[in-house]
């Protein structure tokens, strides 16, 4: 799977605390975000759909799955390379909820 980190909704206010606070918005836990795998051939219509509804609004195609590397995750980065996205190990921030 393949994320294009350019194509990742994350509002310009959450951008800039995680760069003060040197995290990776990627990272922290977020409640009410939703990340749907579809068929490359419906993923247009399903967009739409998404954005048809208020909450949906800024919701965006992000990446595609492929087979290349099995099992793995990587995200495509706004400076032009390339890096796993790996599961984290502990929390980066506690939980407040």
């Amino acid at each position: 799977m393949t994320v294009q980190e350019d194509a990742v909704p994350v509002r310009d206010e959450v951008r800039g605390a995680s760069e003060l606070l040197g995290i990776d918005p990627l990272y922290v836990a977020c409640e009410g975000r939703l990340v749907a795998i579809v068929d490359g051939e419906q993923a247009e219509d399903a967009l739409a759909a998404l954005r048809s509804h208020p909450l949906g609004a800024e919701a965006a195609i992000i990446g595609r799955v492929g087979d290349d590397p099995p099992g793995m995750v990587l995200l495509n980065t706004a400076f032009g390379g390339t890096r796993i996205m790996d599961l984290l190990v502990g929390d980066p921030l506690p939980r407040i909820c």
